[in-house]
C-alpha cells in the first residue's frame, strides 16, 4: 500500500494511535481519509478507531474532551511541536435500532475492528489502516469497487439504506464528488428505503445536494436520484423525461456553482402557472442561507425569463436591471447563453447604469431642488428616471436628469 504508506498522517495522529497501541489497544484510521489517499485525492479528517472503551481512553490521556462519549468518540488533547493538537478517537462499535431514520437507539461497544467495519455504510468506507503496522484491512473488498469505480453497500444494501435515511442522498453524492457508479444491487435497494429518507431533516438532505451540485461532474449523482425516486425528496418533480435529461445536462456544463446549478434544475417548472410558489415552497424546505435563497429566487423569476427573450438592448438592460448585477454571470449560465447572446449582453450593458443607486442625482437632491416633496413619490420618480436611462443611457448627468424629473413631475 504505497499510497497509505506515503501518507501525510499528522504526527499526533500517529503518536495517539502509538499510545492506545502500547497499552494493548488496537488503533487504527477508517473511513474517508483512507478512502481518499487511495482514490489519489487530498485527505483530512484523520480519525482513529480503537478497541479501547471512552474511558479506557480518558484513562490514557491526560487531557480529553467527551466529545461523543455516549457514541464512544473521546478528542484527546496530543502535544506535538511546542503545541497542544486535538485527535478523534472512537471506540469499534455496533449499533442498535434506528427508529427516526437516523440515529441508532443504543450503541455497543466491541473489541474487534472487523465488527466496527460492517456497520459502515458502503464498502469504501470500510477501509482502515495502521499507521504504526502498516497493515491494511479491507474486508469487504473495497478495493476491487475502487478499481472498477463502484459504490457497494456494506452487507446487504437495504438494511444499510434503511438503517440511516441520509445513506441514499449520500450513495448519489459520493457519486458525484467521486466519480462512481453504484453497483446494480445497492441502486436498487434505494426505492424501498425512501420512506426512511423522507425522515430526515431537509437541512442534511439540503447539505449532500451542496455538495453533489458543486462536484466537476454532478450528473454522476443526479442520474441516480432520478431513477431511484430520490428527487422528490431533495427538490420538486420536474414536468417531462425530456426536462429532467435537459437539465441534468445543462448542469454538468455550467461553472461548479452549486446555487445557480440548482436553480438550472428548478428552471423547468417555469412552464407551469404556480411556478414561482412551488420554487419558493421547495428551496424553503431545504433551509439555506439568505443569499443562497435570494439567489435561486433571482435565477428562477421573472427577470431571469426575461432577459431569456430579450433580444433589443433596452430590453436587455430592463431586464439586467430587475436582475440585479450580481446575478448576472449565473444567470447567463442557467439560460445556456451561448458566446454570441453574452457578448450581446455585454455590449448593451456596458457603460450602462443599471440600478437606482447608481443614478447621476439621488433622491435628497430632487428633495433639496423642489422637484418632489419628501415621501413615496421620491422612490416612484428615480424608479422612472431609472427607466428613462435604460431607455437612453446618456441621459445619466446630473443636470439632464435634473431637468427630466421637472418634465415627469409636471
Amino acid at each position: 500500500m504505497a499510497l497509505l504508506c506515503a501518507a501525510p498522517v499528522p504526527r499526533p495522529v500517529v503518536d495517539a494511535a502509538r499510545h492506545l497501541q502500547d497499552a494493548g489497544h488496537a488503533a487504527v484510521l477508517v473511513g474517508g481519509a483512507v478512502r481518499d489517499v487511495l482514490m489519489g485525492l487530498p485527505a483530512s479528517d484523520w480519525d482513529l478507531a480503537s478497541s479501547a472503551t471512552p474511558d479506557e481512553v480518558m484513562a490514557l490521556f491526560p487531557k480529553t474532551i467527551p466529545t461523543g462519549v455516549q457514541h464512544g468518540t473521546v478528542t484527546v488533547m496530543v502535544r506535538g511541536g511546542g503545541q497542544t493538537h486535538p485527535v478523534e478517537i472512537t471506540t469499534f462499535r455496533g449499533e442498535g435500532e434506528y427508529v427516526d431514520g437516523r440515529r441508532p437507539t443504543s450503541v455497543r461497544f466491541h473489541r474487534h475492528l472487523i465488527e466496527d467495519l460492517a456497520r459502515r455504510d458502503f464498502t469504501l468506507n470500510a477501509f482502515a489502516w495502521d499507521p504504526i503496522a502498516r497493515r491494511f484491512s479491507d474486508p469487504f473488498d473495497g478495493l476491487a469497487d475502487l478499481r472498477q469505480g463502484l459504490l457497494r453497500a456494506v452487507g446487504v444494501p437495504l438494511q444499510r439504506f434503511r438503517e440511516d435515511g441520509l445513506r441514499t442522498m449520500r450513495a448519489v453524492r459520493f457519486c458525484a464528488t467521486r466519480n462512481l457508479q453504484l453497483e446494480v444491487s445497492t441502486e436498487a435497494a434505494i426505492p424501498d428505503a425512501l420512506d426512511v429518507l423522507a425522515k430526515v431533516s431537509r437541512e442534511r438532505v439540503h447539505t449532500e445536494l451542496h455538495k453533489l451540485l458543486g462536484s466537476p461532474v454532478p450528473s454522476q449523482g443526479l442520474h441516480p436520484m432520478w431513477r431511484t425516486g430520490i428527487w422528490p425528496h431533495a427538490l420538486v418533480p420536474l414536468p417531462t423525461d425530456e426536462d429532467y435529461a435537459q437539465a441534468i445536462a445543462a448542469v454538468d456544463r455550467m461553472a461548479p456553482d452549486p446555487t445557480a446549478r440548482m436553480a438550472r434544475l428548478l428552471w423547468p417548472l417555469g412552464r407551469e402557472g404556480d411556478a414561482a410558489a412551488r420554487i419558493e415552497a421547495c428551496i424553503d424546505a431545504l433551509k439555506p442561507s439568505r443569499a443562497e435563497r435570494a439567489t435561486v429566487l433571482a435565477l428562477t423569476g421573472s427577470a431571469a425569463r426575461a432577459l431569456q427573450i430579450a433580444r433589443t438592448p433596452i430590453e436587455i438592460r430592463r431586464a439586467v436591471a430587475q436582475l440585479g448585477v450580481e446575478h448576472l454571470p449565473a444567470a447567463l449560465d442557467v439560460l445556456g447563453f451561448d458566446d454570441t447572446r453574452r457578448e450581446a449582453v455585454r455590449d448593451a450593458i456596458e457603460g450602462a447604469t443599471l440600478s437606482v443607486g447608481a443614478l447621476a442625482i439621488k433622491g435628497g437632491e430632487l428633495i433639496a431642488e423642489g422637484v418632489v416633496p419628501k415621501g413615496p413619490a421620491v422612490r416612484s420618480l428615480l424608479a422612472g428616471l431609472l427607466d428613462d436611462v435604460l431607455v437612453d443611457p446618456g441621459l445619466d448627468t446630473r443636470e439632464r436628469l435634473l431637468q427630466r424629473a421637472r418634465e415627469r413631475m409636471a
